[in-house]
């Protein structure tokens, strides 16, 4: 079994979540309210988002959720990774 070069896997992940996250960007910016809200309604199973979604997000704080979103994948990357090599270590 071969190991996982962490820093590659935690850039994928990374640039995964950040790609979710401009998804959503996206899907708010073109859908309009109702649709958003129906749209994440059923992702999360049920959960009713109608209080809690704001559409007037200012551009500085998408940019922040972006920053942070790929940062908290980086590292959710690099623990998926390490743990994989470290359970996977031969003796």
């Amino acid at each position: 079994m071969e190991t996982i070069d962490v820093k590659r896997f935690s850039l994928a992940f990374g640039t995964m979540c950040s790609l979710f996250y401009l998804g959503c960007v996206f899907v708010m910016a073109v859908a309009g309210r109702e649709i958003t809200i129906s749209f994440f309604n059923s992702i999360l199973h049920g959960i009713d988002v109608t209080s809690i979604i704001r559409m007037n997000m200012p551009v500085w704080e998408m940019i922040i959720g972006f920053i942070e979103i790929f940062i908290l994948g980086w590292f959710a990357g690099a623990v998926i990774a390490s743990v994989y090599n470290v359970g996977f270590r031969e003796s």
